[in-house]
């Protein structure tokens, strides 16, 4: 008979070990357990437009139920060709280009699997969104973190150090994530910060991996870049976007990757194997998303630029100092002056005892220590429901 060892095997894959579950999702999940007002995760407490629920609702009803292409429907697939070009001035292959993901987040990990071997290195901006780290590890790279520094005033920019960014290039350097409106700062890179970032791309060899899923989010006559549309990126970039945030649908989970053609042959393959492919009526409906008057994105920006002048005097009004986002629908804070131990000991009283859901800053850093004194709100939501956020934060001074 064989010998068998006495060591008991764990199962578990060592990868898992190098990161948690998510503590956005679980900041949701405390505000339903307390009954608390949920700024913590970024979905809209509002109805996304009618015109695209509709969409999908005709989707169904004429059958559009089964398998679509693996890769994306071909209607949503030239939809976004035609948008990166009225966008970004991004001339995209629909047929070779174009992949059509399980949201943003899945469109993420494909590419990151796609692209990288074990020994790669990926550089990644912190505070990240939280995702970033943990794909990293299981594609098998090392992420390796350059630090956005908060400004010194509620108006100022968050900001990074040119060497430091310098020194996380070397020869193992595989790629460079870039979430550009950023969540959860809010920054906005700007054309002399994605022009140093490709110079080092194209010095290193690197390739740019960029979430521009906040593109249309954006305030203080800010512009949106993508990298792909700097000289000599075309070929070295993944956009990577989805329609959650733009229309307001974060549970249809529609995203896409566009790379160049012999990337997006190993994004497919990946992603093929990965999840098969997206919700076929829902990319029926992005098609008609993807085809909204301009005015309709004006409107989005001014609503949520609407909301952050109207969350952020009451944040300030309660102790917190704010540091206002020039995109995305989040602003991160400063919570020193409550004289709490830490941001995860401040988020637990806030959610229990003050009724207002938040999410710690230090699940946007590599160490948590360096997010110790932050902590971000969400103001994706109806008047009324920061209404109620305000009325509740306003005991924090108390």
């Amino acid at each position: 008979m064989a010998d068998v060892s006495t060591q008991k095997k764990h199962f578990l894959s060592d990868k898992v070990a190098h990161f948690t579950e998510s503590v956005i999702r679980e900041m949701t999940r405390q505000a339903m357990l307390y009954g608390a007002v949920n700024l913590a995760q970024g979905f809209p407490d509002f109805s996304a437009p009618g015109e695209i629920k509709q969409a999908a609702q005709q989707a169904v009803a004429d059958d559009v139920n089964q398998y679509a292409i693996t890769w994306g429907a071909k209607n949503l697939r030239n939809a976004i060709a035609r948008q990166m070009r009225v966008w970004q001035g991004i001339a995209v292959d629909p047929e070779k280009e174009i992949t059509v993901c399980c949201g943003s987040t899945e469109a993420m990990i494909s590419t990151l699997l796609a692209v990288c071997n074990a020994g790669d290195e990926v550089v990644i901006f912190e505070p990240f969104y939280e995702n970033y780290g943990p794909d990293s590890v299981l594609s098998g790279a090392k992420p390796k973190f350059v630090k956005l520094r908060p400004p010194a005033e509620e108006n100022g920019e968050w900001t990074f150090d040119e060497k430091e960014l310098r020194r996380a290039f070397d020869r193992h350097t595989k790629a460079i994530i870039l979430n550009t409106p950023n969540n959860p700062t809010g920054k906005v890179f700007t054309r002399t910060e994605l022009e140093l970032i490709r110079d080092l791309c194209l010095e290193f060899d690197v390739l740019a991996i960029t979430d521009e899923i906040y593109e249309h989010i954006l305030y203080d006559g800010t512009e949106h870049i993508s990298m792909a549309s700097l000289d000599g990126m075309r070929d070295r970039t993944v956009t990577i976007n989805g329609m959650s945030k733009t229309y307001s649908v974060t549970g249809w989970r529609v995203g896409w990757a566009v790379a160049p053609g012999r990337i997006t042959n190993a994004i497919r393959k990946v992603h093929d194997f990965l999840t098969v492919g997206a919700p076929a009526p829902l990319q029926e409906a992005g098609t008609a998303a993807l085809s909204l008057p301009d005015g309709y994105y004006a409107k989005l920006a001014e609503g949520y630029r609407v909301r952050r002048d109207h969350l952020i005097p009451a944040l300030t009004a309660a102790g917190f100092q704010c540091f206002r986002p020039r995109g995305a629908y989040y602003v991160m804070t400063d919570i020193t002056a409550f004289g709490f131990k830490d941001d995860v000991e401040f988020t637990r009283y806030l959610v229990k005892e003050i009724g207002v859901a938040a999410v710690p800053g230090s699940s946007f850093y590599h160490h948590p220590a360096d997010g110790a004194r932050q902590v971000r709100f969400a103001f994706c939501k109806k008047p009324e429901t920061l209404d109620e956020a305000a009325l509740r934060l306003a005991r924090l001074r108390r």
